[in-house]
């Protein structure tokens, strides 16, 4: 049986051991943020702030990853597959949940209909450029899990958007675009890249956000 090392494991109870960086990682526990938005929510100086993200990355817990928008930036995810989110006390309430990304050609429109398979709360899919369709690559790993998407189309998403949505990007273009957003998911854009496996890679990272914010979210 293998599995992270008894070093590793004591470095990453160490790092969880200092209450600020435990409310980083509460912070984080359903959405990625930009460290200078983590600095602002919990009040944290920026050379305070780096050194803790540098704990926490050190010890697996966290990883950033480049704005596939704004190089510029960069975005703090979760690991967790190191410490799952215990995000027990967080309820969100909203009619509908509302992905979106720049295109809605893959990764909203898998997020939404993944969504749509496990709850009846409402789901709906946008982009800010939306394109003519929906890339083969995400109809072809939807259908592998039993998702159809042959009849959806990209729309776009100041035409469908409510004020009570709960909005989720799932494309740093779109995040930085948007003038808010309640959560963000960086996911790498599968059509760049245009492999199996790419989309393979973007339908597994969706659905484990989406098991993770299920127990989150109650229909206002």
């Amino acid at each position: 049986m293998s599995g992270p090392s008894l070093e590793l494991r004591a470095a990453r109870h160490a790092a969880l051991a200092d209450p600020a960086r435990l409310r980083l990682v509460d912070a984080l526990a359903l959405g990625d943020r930009a460290p200078h938005e983590l600095g602002e929510r919990l009040g944290l100086a920026s050379n305070l702030l780096a050194h803790h993200l540098k704990v926490l990355e050190t010890s697996g817990l966290i990883e950033r990853r480049r704005s596939e928008g704004d190089g510029r930036r960069s975005y703090v995810r979760l690991v967790t597959d190191a410490m799952p989110a215990e995000a027990s006390d967080l309820e969100l309430r909203a009619p509908r949940v509302l992905f979106v990304c720049t295109a809605n050609s893959a990764r909203s429109q898998l997020a939404e209909h993944v969504w749509r398979a496990h709850t009846a709360i409402d789901a709906a899919s946008a982009g800010t450029l939306p394109t003519d369709g929906v890339a083969p690559g995400a109809v072809a790993v939807a259908a592998t899990h039993g998702l159809d998407l042959s009849q959806a189309h990209p729309k776009m998403l100041d035409d469908i958007a409510h004020p009570d949505d709960l909005r989720i990007t799932v494309c740093d273009r779109a995040r930085e675009s948007v003038a808010s957003t309640d959560l963000h998911w960086s996911i790498p854009d599968p059509v760049r890249v245009g492999t199996r496996d790419a989309f393979a890679a973007a339908f597994d990272e969706i659905s484990r956000r989406i098991d993770a914010l299920l127990p989150h979210v109650r229909a206002a």
